[in-house]
């Protein structure tokens, strides 16, 4: 555990795991990045613990949150990310100190912060972008539209409605070829009626 007591190895799981718990917050749900930010935060507490740290770097740390949630909830914020990163990286670089002085390596400091900022900014801009996206397909604006049987439709079948082609179910048999009428949906598969058979 010695290897947690140097500030160069706490600084990268302290950045780690925020970058971590960072990218969980956008992307909940799938639990490896909450797993994972818990375990490098989990070893950067225990660095902070036994090593010296300021801490003022510790309240920019926190309060870079407040930007950046900001800045996923509300569209077109890109300043408020860029100051949240910022926030980050200066609280990350100054939060070990030994004499007053950052003891982490400036090299490693730099090259880490530039990584760290880069990689933010791209992926939760993008992240961003997908989940303020629209469905393309308005589900409830199939309702009542006419389309054609592309198999025979008891339990199960084809049909091809607004140029694409749908499962669909039918109370009652409807042959190959017919014109039908979407009346339902159950999840991605359309409830149809038979208009007739074509003449």
């Amino acid at each position: 555990m010695d290897i947690l007591l140097n500030p160069n190895v706490a600084y990268l799981l302290l950045v780690a795991g925020t970058l971590l718990a960072l990218l969980a917050i956008v992307t909940p749900g799938t639990g490896m990045l909450e797993v994972g930010a818990l375990f490098c935060l989990m070893l950067a507490g225990y660095s902070v613990y036994n090593i010296s740290f300021n801490w003022w770097a510790l309240v920019i740390l926190v309060l870079s949150l407040v930007p950046f949630l900001y800045a996923i909830r509300q569209p077109k914020r890109g300043a408020f990310l860029i100051l949240s990163i910022l926030g980050m990286v200066i609280g990350s670089v100054f939060f070990f100190t030994e004499g007053g002085a950052p003891s982490v390596n400036p090299i490693l400091a730099v090259i880490v912060s530039l990584l760290y900022a880069g990689f933010l900014w791209i992926s939760i801009r993008k992240v961003i972008r997908v989940l303020q996206t629209h469905p393309s397909h308005d589900l409830a604006a199939l309702m009542g539209m006419v389309g054609q049987s592309k198999t025979s439709i008891l339990q199960d079948g084809s049909v091809q409605v607004a140029g694409e082609l749908w499962s669909a179910r039918s109370e009652k048999a409807v042959p190959a070829g017919s014109p039908i009428r979407v009346i339902g949906r159950e999840g991605f598969v359309l409830v149809i009626e038979s208009l007739g058979t074509i003449k």
